[in-house]
């Protein structure tokens, strides 16, 4: 999909992080506006026409998750990023349960972020993410029965030591299973495989 065919919406209530991500999307050639409140967006999002966002997770007037919770409510389903400095796996599935494509955990490099656009962006394309989602699950099918369990247990936030212990493995031995998982699965960070077991339906699965 070409750049200019959607508008990135950049939203933090920090006008130098505003000024930082519209310079960089610019520049990468993508079409920007930006917001400095979560509730200034949320009153122009009915108007947008094909866009995403890029937004900041806590803000004072509301949450980036309370926010696609509220467009979702709405029935406005804009693909979305959070980006975050105190990320966690239980916030990264609830957001990506609200309907964030990804879950960026601060600092980032240039090209994290705008991977995680394009990828938002594909979503603006119902053929394009019907073919992602049936990559994925192919991918998801390579894994063994041991790590779909361990991948299961990875995204409920679980330590290695508590998935070794309930799965009678040693810690070793789990750590060996997330690298075979993230591997298999293409996954790049623990956010981007959060997002896929959410895209898979998997988040709330445990074997």
């Amino acid at each position: 999909m070409q750049s200019d065919d959607y508008v990135v919406h950049i939203l933090d209530d920090e006008e130098a992080v505003r000024k930082s991500l519209a310079f960089l999307l610019v520049t990468a050639g993508f079409a920007v506006r930006v917001h400095d409140s979560a509730t200034g967006f949320l009153d122009a999002a009915p108007a947008i026409g094909r866009a995403c966002l890029v937004t900041d997770l806590k803000m004072p007037d509301m949450s980036g998750l309370e926010l696609l919770e509220k467009l979702n409510a709405k029935g406005l389903r804009v693909p979305s990023i959070v980006i975050t400095g105190h990320g966690d796996v239980p916030m990264a599935v609830a957001a990506m349960k609200a309907g964030a494509v990804d879950f960026i955990e601060k600092p980032f490099t240039d090209e994290v972020l705008i991977d995680a656009v394009r990828r938002a962006a594909r979503r603006l394309d119902p053929a394009t993410n019907d073919n992602d989602l049936l990559a994925l699950r192919a991918r998801f099918e390579c894994l063994s029965e041991r790590e779909q369990q361990v991948l299961a247990a990875v995204v409920a936030g679980l330590p290695n030591k508590t998935i070794a212990y309930d799965l009678a493995i040693s810690p070793r031995t789990v750590e060996v299973h997330r690298a075979n998982i993230m591997s298999k699965m293409q996954a790049r960070s623990l956010a981007e495989l959060v997002r896929m077991t959410i895209a898979l339906g998997l988040g709330d699965n445990r074997n």
